[in-house]
């Protein structure tokens, strides 16, 4: 899941995510549900299968739903280069939080090593 201000490069890091093998859940809204101690991400119908591309406007890609949440990752310009593990509470249960620069080529590469190796 990807948090930030309006404008702050979440569609753009989850373009680069999903030309790495990601899938899209849902563009500028995501609905939550809990499921016992775990997050779900779906997509609303209205949005279902859409990304705006900037540039290019709304663009149609494959999505899924039903996605268990385990990493939420906060885009931020100012970026501790060795933090403190962070969770936030979503509907009573706790995720863990990357703070990230999405500006970075890396930065897909950042949230893939974050997920497969539990950090930070």
């Amino acid at each position: 899941m990807i948090l930030g201000d309006s404008s702050s490069g979440k569609s753009d890091l989850a373009l680069r995510l999903i030309d790495r093998g990601a899938q899209l859940v849902a563009d500028d809204y995501t609905e939550i549900r809990r499921d016992n101690d775990n997050l779900l991400a779906d997509a609303p119908l209205t949005i279902r299968g859409r990304i705006e591309v900037r540039g290019l406007g709304i663009v149609a890609l494959p999505h899924v739903d039903g996605v268990p949440i385990t990493l939420a990752v906060r885009l931020c310009r100012d970026v501790e280069r060795m933090p403190e593990r962070a969770t936030k509470a979503f509907a009573g249960v706790a995720i863990r939080v990357l703070t990230l620069d999405p500006r970075p080529a890396s930065a897909p590469l950042i949230v893939e090593y974050a997920l497969r190796y539990d950090l930070p």
